[in-house]
């Protein structure tokens, strides 16, 4: 299932797009901001800390009076949310019975009104995941997680698409069209080994080789590749290929197809891009390097979905789709 939400959404609470959790009402035994850490919580045993033992999420300490703790997430950037991820792994006699969430749009770092509950009380269960769909058409930039009556809580993602002001976007600017702060995202890959595709969309260059998306060691015929949906219908003038960090495991080579539309589930949107016209014909490239693309594209006019193709296999950091949206 979890799987299938990566391939729909993008996590609006990652740190990466300038998410934060800026308050939370108790957070003695495990800080706050560990809530929506991009990596799958962990235990470790025999860790300790001068409150207790370290945990990898957000804990409040044990209530004693009336009441619960809550906590507030601001997102990097507004969104339409599709649901919620609650995770509960390695919290079991300390996680909260119960739980329930509010959102809100706001300027405010740490908005008091305005707050919509978009979830009843949920019954949650100690080293535990699970996913509550929303709906909510209104985009949000704040999520307000309450928690009965106290506890700890791993991760919290925010599972919901980006919803970018294009009003701030000048006509014939030339923008990353592919950019997750744009709308952009992975869709589908035939092979996410080493990392997940919707890295190719993040900002900046990659920490390091796990912040990318890299395939196995391919062992039979073919090549590898991965369908990503631009943010808007654009122009596409530049493409930026980046192998941050892959040394011995770069791609020897690449090439980009793209369309207008596409459609049905991912599994069938990648039956339809073996087909798609050819926007970048197969390069050579190169380890640990930035590589331009302007000239070697071909103009195909606006376009939607591409499809990056690299040869045999190996591990890209970035992709950059540069150009003017159509409006």
């Amino acid at each position: 299932m979890f799987d299938d939400l990566r391939r729909q959404y993008v996590d609006l609470a990652q740190p990466r797009l300038g998410s934060e959790v800026v308050f939370a009402t108790d957070d003695f035994f495990a800080d706050k901001s560990r809530l929506i850490s991009p990596e799958p919580p962990v235990f470790i045993v025999g860790k300790y800390d001068d409150n207790g033992k370290w945990m990898d999420g957000w804990e409040s300490r044990r209530k004693r009076v009336p009441g619960h703790d809550w906590c507030v997430i601001r997102l990097g950037v507004a969104g339409r949310v599709a649901g919620f991820e609650i995770d509960t792994r390695h919290f079991t006699g300390n996680y909260p019975p119960g739980a329930e969430i509010e959102v809100t749009r706001s300027d405010e770092a740490n908005p008091e009104a305005g707050w919509v509950k978009v979830t009843p009380r949920l019954g949650l269960k100690g080293d535990d995941r699970i996913y509550v769909p929303v709906e909510h058409a209104d985009p949000i930039t704040h999520v307000r997680l309450h928690i009965y009556p106290d506890g700890g809580v791993a991760r919290l993602r925010v599972w919901g698409r980006v919803d970018p002001d294009w009003t701030k976007v000048a006509d014939g600017e030339v923008i990353d069209l592919l950019a997750v702060a744009a709308g952009g995202r992975g869709i589908i890959a035939n092979d996410e080994h080493y990392g997940a595709v919707g890295n190719l969309t993040a900002p900046g260059r990659g920490v390091n080789m796990g912040d990318g998306w890299e395939t196995r060691r391919r062992r039979e015929p073919g090549h590898d590749w991965a369908i990503l949906e631009l943010g808007a219908f654009g122009r596409i003038e530049e493409a930026v290929v980046d192998t941050a960090h892959f040394k011995g495991n770069y791609p020897d080579r690449c090439s980009i197809q793209a369309t207008r539309r596409a459609h049905g589930t991912p599994e069938e949107i990648a039956a339809q891009a073996e087909t798609w016209p050819v926007l970048l014909p197969e390069v050579k490239l190169q380890a640990d390097h930035v590589h331009t693309f302007r000239d070697d594209l071909a103009d195909l006019g606006p376009v939607r979905f591409v499809r990056l193709n690299i040869y045999p296999d190996g591990g890209v950091s970035r992709l950059r789709l540069m150009g003017t949206v159509v409006r």
